[in-house]
């Protein structure tokens, strides 16, 4: 059982992380009945952990990666985990965009090598970001982000309409929007709608070719 002196986030606390057995369904009847998972689940180099004790932590088998953090191993992820474990490298005034999103919002594999952001202020921003994050200067409205565990990140629709008219450039965005797609049906219809809606938009034909050639179906 766990230790009632072990103190959430502390080494004892992750070394006793797979004592437990009933802790993991406690998890999942919390995160299903409040649908907010507690910070204490996530663990961020150097913030309660140092990096050497999560590698060791890793290496036992009690947590696995999850983004720039690790979390218990035997945790269900979901989208507001993902999103709080990107956030140290999403910028204030600015939401996680493209496959960066679509990682968060569908899951089920890696997250991007490199990361995607777009404005979402109105005044311009002179950003130093981590290289590995692109920052994209169009402004987002905002319809088209939401907040997952206070982080902004881009909707599913919004995700899907611009990693389709992104593909004729980028052809690694497909992967994403077909990896969305199938965690997210319902956002295929009205993201097929908004691009057919456009004119004299670049990259509109290659996204509706990428919607015939991923064979994704309008629901």
């Amino acid at each position: 059982m766990l230790s009632r002196r072990a103190a959430p986030g502390s080494a004892r606390w992750a070394a006793d992380l797979s004592t437990d057995p009933g802790r993991d369904a406690r998890t999942r009847d919390a995160v299903r009945h409040t649908g907010v998972m507690h910070p204490a689940f996530l663990y961020l180099p150097g913030a309660r952990l140092s990096l050497s004790e999560l590698s060791a932590a890793r290496l036992d088998g009690h947590v696995i990666e999850l983004g720039e953090g690790y979390i218990p191993a035997d945790l269900v992820e979901g989208p507001e985990l993902r999103a709080r474990a990107v956030a140290p490298l999403i910028p204030a005034g600015t939401a996680a965009s493209g496959p960066t999103a679509a990682w968060i919002h569908a899951g089920g594999v890696p997250p991007p090598a490199r990361h995607h952001v777009n404005r979402t202020t109105a005044q311009r921003l002179r950003l130093d970001t981590d290289r590995r994050v692109f920052f994209h200067d169009r402004r987002l409205e905002t319809g088209d982000t939401c907040l997952l565990s206070g982080t902004a990140v881009t909707t599913p629709v919004r995700t899907m309409v611009d990693l389709l008219l992104g593909a004729g450039r980028t052809p690694s965005f497909l992967p994403w929007a077909d990896l969305l797609a199938d965690a997210l049906p319902e956002a295929v219809a009205p993201a097929a709608r908004e691009i057919e809606s456009l004119h004299r938009v670049p990259g509109r034909r290659q996204a509706l070719a990428a919607l015939r050639g991923l064979g994704l179906r309008r629901t």
